[in-house]
């Protein structure tokens, strides 16, 4: 059983998820990276520098009850306890597909991943985080800009990630008397690969093509580590990272 601090982080298989990991177990942290590829979450734990003591990949889908619980029992069981929670995973639809003909399929796919599998995993946390000793943790809930105006094309991105909002300030509100807290980080356009379609252009309101900035993941990473590094009786409640320049501060 670990000695130290213990941080799990979902989609940790890339881009920001990875990042953060990684950052996270250079900051001190054993890190518990979880995805469903199994073989990009042993690239990140690889990566980082981790061993058997410090480090676990559980490849699990977070939008199923099932295996969120039994992610949970396995990090308990190496570790016996958990400190900071990291909702990380996401995802969205094409920007291409019109509102009214997005699949039902997509909608619930992108629901059950950004929504329902950060509650889910939100639970566990809470479940595992309130009865160790000494009690409490911190949860880090990854936003996006989108909660707080969406892109064209990105109605059921953009809807989890204001319900997000909300998850952030319950679970900051309910859990205040097991000393766990509960911020969100709203990311900007780092540089992932989920973000490389901007090199090419992507579609603004106006209907035109535009080439965005994007900043250094390890920004991004490094934000993350502020927030898990605090104290118990401080939180950031919510941070927004991005490039200076993008189109976001301002109409267009």
């Amino acid at each position: 059983m670990s000695t130290l601090k213990v941080a799990l982080v979902t989609g940790a298989g890339s881009g920001v998820g990875r990042a953060s990991a990684i950052a996270l177990f250079k900051a001190g942290y054993s890190i518990v990276v979880v995805g469903r590829r199994p073989e990009e979450l042993q690239k990140t734990l690889q990566v980082a520098g981790c061993n058997d003591s410090n480090g676990l990949a559980v490849p699990t889908d977070v939008g199923q009850p099932e295996q969120v619980k039994a992610l949970f029992a396995r990090v308990k069981e190496k570790f016996g306890r958990l400190d900071v929670l990291f909702n990380n995973a996401g995802m969205g639809t094409p920007a291409t597909i019109a509102l009214e003909d997005i699949p039902y399929e997509k909608w619930s796919a992108v629901v059950a991943v950004n929504l329902t599998g950060m509650f889910l995993c939100t639970q566990q946390a809470i479940h595992i985080m309130k009865a160790q000793t000494p009690m409490g943790g911190r949860i880090i809930n990854n936003g996006s800009i989108s909660a707080h105006a969406p892109r064209p094309g990105s109605a059921p991105y953009t809807s989890t990630k204001h319900a997000v909002s909300g998850l952030t300030k319950s679970t900051s509100l309910d859990c205040r008397k097991y000393d766990i807290a509960c911020g969100q980080i709203d990311i900007g356009n780092a540089a992932t690969e989920m973000t490389e379609r901007m090199a090419a252009g992507v579609i603004q309101p106006t209907g035109e093509m535009k080439v965005e900035p994007r900043i250094d993941v390890n920004i991004v990473a490094n934000a993350v580590v502020h927030m898990a590094g605090l104290p118990l009786d401080a939180n950031v409640q919510s941070m927004m990272v991005m490039a200076t320049k993008m189109p976001f501060v301002g109409r267009g």
